[in-house]
């Protein structure tokens, strides 16, 4: 069958030949071979109208930069690492991110603007409604740039979850099918967020979606949930007191070839045979076995067709597979209850997601001791899922959260949030819980601006932040300690008897340790501060040879 549409752009590139012959010495060659080349593109995928945002513009002049903001750290488990709240705009702290963490981060889940046309993204300071005739793509242009470095983020075992609803479902799925690939598309959750839809239409959506994509698949985590036994006994039960305790029942027969007999009820003498093209999954003597001693039965009622009776105590009942439909993961409403428990007033955040769904989809995609990256924080319930759920299960998650500053959400609410969580009391002092020791820095997003005249210096002031994202410590120069000059290591050797709890000491390349430092200093960990932190940056400034 003839592809009309490549028989079209083979005529088109033709006459474009023929158009570059005779304007091969004048400024119109530039503009054809343009023409050209996006005839050339690909054929297949997502085409939108590129937009580029404030904030890629001040890239180009400017070098963005963490500050930590001291009074907001929080130090409530001396023996643990730090977590990360990064506030300012996520592309720049993404590329940051890029620097500390790629290749490092297990789960990411966003929950980005949904594109309702109800102005609830906004692009470049200004809210984007439905009348905007360039509204999806900038929502596209604004998801690309961030989903692309998210990207280079991820462990090659690592998946991303994004929230959304059926305003940019079809779009958000196109686009990751070209970041990630197609064949890296794990599934979508379907999750019930309200028990209604009343006033929303013929048709009320009471759910979204959770569109799920790894970085490999091949070494994607085994998504599923480790069982506790409440979750055990909500599929198994023991209706007759059994002392084997729990069971189910299963069927008796499989579709493919094997035993095909006649199977006795003792009881009524009913005589049973596979369902046609079925046979029975054990031999003859097997079957008898089994009903001697219980677990082939004839249903509940003692009369019905025989099935399986098994025991949960003979399963390995470690883990249960994830499925793409979630309705009893919490819903909206219990987000915003948990709000008002943290925060003691209403509506303090709209459209929050509750803390079990996501603590849901960290058990079903990372190890215990996994880091877990959220750029779209708003009020902060990754981190209070992160958080609650290491006090259930033990674990030592990580979480960095990104987030803007707009209306104060970040320092009044994520922020705040985080710090009731940790430490069981509300911004006015009354007591929330009893606690989740843990720790925390706050960082903002700054700029060095590239005709800085001493910009390598300008630079290292904010090497400490670098080291402390990468590492999930604190440069307190106790226990662990930046070396930045010769005369550091010189104060450092001088004083080494002061520093009996120190365990890491961090030490710039243009430090040459003497032969006695490198001796006294290797009873600790040695690490060299790298080069990727702000190199290339030195060296597109000339200032790095």
């Amino acid at each position: 069958m003839a592809n009309l549409s490549k028989i079209r752009r083979d005529k088109m590139i033709q006459f474009l030949e023929t158009l570059k012959e005779q304007h091969s010495d004048d400024e119109s060659l530039i503009a054809i071979n343009q023409i050209e080349k996006e005839l050339a593109s690909k054929r297949y995928g997502l085409i939108w109208e590129e937009h580029e945002e404030n904030v890629d513009v001040m890239m180009r002049d400017n070098i963005p930069v963490f500050t930590e903001v001291s009074e907001r750290e929080i130090a409530e488990a001396p023996e643990k690492n730090y977590n990360f709240l990064l506030e300012g705009d996520n592309l720049h702290s993404l590329h940051l991110l890029e620097k500390t963490h790629k290749g490092k981060v297990d789960v990411i889940y966003i929950d980005p603007p949904y594109n309702t046309g109800g102005k609830d993204f906004k692009y470049d300071d200004t809210f984007i409604d439905e009348k905007d005739g360039f509204r999806h793509s900038k929502w596209l242009s604004f998801m690309y740039e961030r989903l692309i470095v998210s990207k280079k983020l991820l462990k090659e075992s690592g998946v991303i979850f994004i929230s959304i609803d059926d305003n940019e479902v079809s779009q958000l799925k196109l686009l990751c099918d070209e970041i990630f690939g197609v064949n890296n598309f794990v599934g979508m959750i379907l999750w019930k967020k309200k028990t209604n839809g009343n006033n929303m239409g013929w048709l009320p959506a009471v759910h979204d979606y959770i569109v799920c994509y790894s970085k490999s698949i091949d070494n994607v985590f085994d998504l599923g949930y480790e069982l506790s036994e409440e979750d055990i006994l909500e599929k198994y039960s023991n209706p007759d007191d059994d002392p084997r305790g729990p069971w189910v029942t299963t069927d008796l027969s499989a579709n493919h070839v094997g035993p095909y007999f006649p199977v006795t009820n003792p009881k009524t003498g009913d005589v049973f045979y596979p369902p046609d093209g079925r046979y029975w999954v054990f031999n003859e003597n097997e079957v008898k076995k089994r009903i001697d001693d219980g677990r082939i039965i004839f249903g509940k009622s003692g009369i019905a067709r025989p099935v399986q009776r098994v025991f949960a105590r003979d399963r390995e009942m470690t883990k249960r597979k994830a499925e793409s439909w979630w309705d009893k993961q919490a819903m909206n409403a219990d987000a915003t209850q948990e709000l008002k428990d943290i925060f003691g007033v209403a509506k303090i955040f709209t459209h929050p997601k509750p803390s079990k769904l996501i603590q849901n989809i960290i058990k079903i995609s990372c190890e215990k001791d996994g880091i877990i990256l959220d750029f779209f924080a708003g009020s902060g319930t990754t981190a209070q899922a992160v958080l609650e759920l290491n006090k259930q299960d033990g674990g030592n998650r990580k979480f960095v959260l990104c987030t803007n500053n707009e209306n104060n959400i970040c320092r009044d609410v994520t922020y705040q949030r985080i710090k009731t969580v940790i430490t069981g009391k509300r911004k006015d002092g009354t007591e929330y819980s009893e606690g989740i020791p843990a720790n925390l820095k706050y960082y903002r997003t700054d700029f060095v601006s590239k005709e800085e005249e001493f910009l390598a210096d300008a630079l290292l002031e904010h090497t400490a932040e670098m080291i402390q994202l990468e590492h999930g410590i604190k440069i307190d120069n106790r226990q662990y300690v930046m070396l930045m000059s010769d005369e550091e290591a010189d104060e450092l050797e001088s004083h080494w008897d002061e520093y009996s709890d120190i365990k890491a000491i961090y030490v710039s390349q243009n430090v040459l340790l003497t032969t006695t430092q490198e001796t006294l200093f290797g009873t600790v960990d040695i690490h060299t501060i790298p080069n990727y932190y702000f190199n290339s940056e030195l060296r597109e400034a000339g200032q790095l040879w």
